[in-house]
């Protein structure tokens, strides 16, 4: 009886609470029930159905409506350090594609994932193997504890001189992830800028050479014109001779303005590809002919051996003639020795039009070579300013080639000769 007393007693405070909770709709109920018993004539059925509504509500058990707790859906909570890897995968497939080198971090500059281009210019580093295991540059491992430390993205300027000496805008940034996603990741990028240093230092070099040349004519030529206002004011040969000189330095600058003009509007032309025809036959010729009397002053004899048939190549005229010029008139003066400077243009069928410019001077030691093309290089600076070159004849030759998309070929032999072949 006691337990029954119970069960009665907790049925009773049941739904006394459920009164309380539902107490705004009783009290609607009731108030169109009064509403109704005024303007109906008969009580019975507002009364049945006002204790229909009140049953209702208090016994219908809410069985469709979910708790909070279970409207909520449930998150498995990251183990503590540990990388949500649905991130990584993610971000994965952003960066795998990209030909920068990009590498993932975790938060012990631990490396996560490197793309293929990654692995190209650094190597295969093992997933889990520190970041230091390939890079160990201090400035950039201090950027990457720092960034880690912080949170804060940084950048650093980092060289590789290995293979090949390279130069990288380095940037480590964190990823921007939701807080619930587990340890932070970071994402270290690298920017090759090889090719702008590159250029920027041949530019700086350009400058400084082109400076160079130009002032040793201009103080020689300062120091003469002072010489004959002042001591050789009255020395007719003394003015002679200086004039003479000063001319000589005068010409010169000339020539070196007139390179430096070829190779501005050469550069500003370099990827147009001229759509012109020009028979190498006579241009050969010409060139010959136009070089006779420095031939003739050097003791040296230029020989042609062309086929009787025309041989055309795609080409500007002009440009062609300033090839072969510079090329026969170097081999007749640093060949001179040889006496002889042959011209073989060769136009075999199923075969690319060659043409070689070959001397038999005292030849270029092979360390050289591969810098004659280079603006201001000689092999000899002494030798070079007595025979009155400009240090940029093979530069604007190798520009005026690039533009006709040929190459030119150098071999050459000490004590045998040097031979300069234009391949179309």
């Amino acid at each position: 009886m006691a337990m029954a007393a119970m069960d009665g007693e907790g049925a009773l405070f049941k739904q006394m609470r459920r009164m309380r909770r539902n107490w705004l709709a009783l009290f609607v109920v009731t108030m169109l029930a009064g509403l109704a018993l005024v303007e109906w004539r008969s009580p019975y059925v507002v009364v049945a159905l006002w204790l229909a509504a009140i049953l209702a509500i208090l016994f219908v058990a809410p069985s469709n409506v979910i708790k909070k707790d279970e409207k909520k859906p449930k998150v498995e909570a990251q183990p503590q350090g540990a990388v949500d890897q649905g991130l990584i995968a993610g971000v994965r497939a952003g960066i795998a594609a990209l030909d920068t080198p990009v590498f993932i971090l975790d938060q012990d500059a631990g490396v996560l994932f490197e793309n293929a281009a990654a692995e190209r210019a650094f190597g295969t580093l093992p997933v889990g193997s520190h970041i230091s295991g390939r890079l160990r540059s201090p400035g950039l491992l201090d950027v990457i504890r720092e960034t880690i430390a912080t949170g804060q993205p940084n950048q650093v300027e980092h060289s590789e001189r290995l293979p090949s000496e390279r130069v990288f805008i380095v940037r480590i940034a964190p990823a921007d992830m939701p807080r619930t996603s587990g340890a932070p990741f970071y994402i270290l990028s690298f920017r090759d800028i090889s090719d702008l240093r590159r250029i920027d230092r041949m530019r700086s070099d350009f400058v400084a050479n082109a400076s160079h040349e130009l002032r040793t004519p201009l103080a020689s030529l300062r120091g003469f014109i002072e010489t004959m206002q002042g001591p050789a004011r009255n020395d007719p040969k003394a003015q002679e001779r200086f004039l003479g000189i000063m001319l000589d330095q005068a010409t010169r600058m000339s020539r070196l303005v007139d390179d430096l003009m070829s190779l501005s509007r050469l550069e500003l032309r370099a990827n147009i590809a001229p759509d012109q025809t020009v028979d190498l036959v006579p241009l050969l010729g010409h060139v010959r002919d136009s070089l006779l009397p420095l031939a003739g002053d050097l003791d040296v004899e230029i020989k042609l051996h062309m086929p009787e048939r025309p041989v055309e190549v795609n080409g500007d005229r002009d440009e062609l003639v300033q090839v072969f010029q510079n090329l026969v008139e170097n081999a007749c003066k640093y060949g001179q020795d040889g006496k002889i400077v042959d011209v073989f243009l060769r136009a075999d069928a199923g075969k690319q039009v060659e043409v070689s410019v070959v001397d038999k001077g005292p030849g270029i030691p092979a360390e050289h070579v591969p810098r004659l093309t280079e603006r201001f290089y000689r092999v000899s600076v002494a030798d070079s300013r007595s025979k009155k070159g400009t240090g940029l004849g093979l530069a604007i030759v190798k520009h005026i080639l690039t533009r006709h998309r040929a190459r030119l070929i150098i071999r050459s032999e000490i004590d045998v000769g040097t031979d300069f072949t234009v391949r179309f």
